[in-house]
């Protein structure tokens, strides 16, 4: 399986060396030409107004919408998840959702860089996990999920608030798997893939 990791800003080269951990081929996508090489996709954190700019300068925006509608498997992490939510507030008015998952974020939502934090998050959703351990959150300037639409499953959350969704074949995290130890999103992504 062919795994591209979107490299156009953020923490791709995390996500790709976890993904090899795992036992796939992470190919780092840059282009239309690499999206179409690959059988799913990570889109990592970084600056989601930087990526969502870059997405339309590499004229990535058009072929990754159409590789989504399509069913293409994506993991969102962090800015992946605000890219690909259906309605962002607090971003610039020139952004651009996906609109990939039936979700609403707001960008940050935790607070500034100093108000990161982690966070044991309880992982599960009937027919999808049940893990008996909790997997720790690495939350940096995390965004928030303001709203989960029928047809979510919520598989984790802190404090009451969704911090781990799924539509289809669409997963997305408010926090950073691959700054752990713990390649069990990862393993579930590309199981489900």
């Amino acid at each position: 399986m062919k795994v591209g990791v979107l490299a156009l800003q953020g923490a791709f080269a995390r996500h790709a060396a976890v993904l090899a951990d795992v036992g796939v081929t992470p190919i780092e996508v840059k282009t239309p030409e690499h999206l179409s090489g690959v059988d799913a996709l990570v889109m990592p954190g970084g600056e989601s107004t930087t990526m969502s700019m870059l997405l339309d300068i590499t004229e990535m925006r058009h072929p990754l919408a159409e590789r989504l509608a399509g069913g293409l498997p994506v993991f969102g992490t962090c800015a992946g998840m605000i890219l690909l939510a259906s309605s962002v507030a607090d971003g610039r008015s020139d952004q651009e959702s996906l609109a990939a998952i039936d979700i609403d974020v707001r960008r940050n939502g935790y607070g500034r860089q100093i108000d990161s934090f982690e966070a044991d998050v309880n992982v599960g959703g009937e027919g999808i996990c049940d893990w008996d351990l909790p997997f720790h959150g690495v939350f940096i300037r995390a965004p928030v999920v303001e709203r989960v639409g029928d047809g979510v499953d919520v598989l984790a959350s802190v404090d009451g608030q969704p911090v781990l969704c799924r539509q289809g074949q669409v997963m997305v995290a408010s926090f950073h798997p691959e700054l752990t130890d713990d390649r069990r999103l990862h393993e579930l992504f590309v199981e489900a893939a």
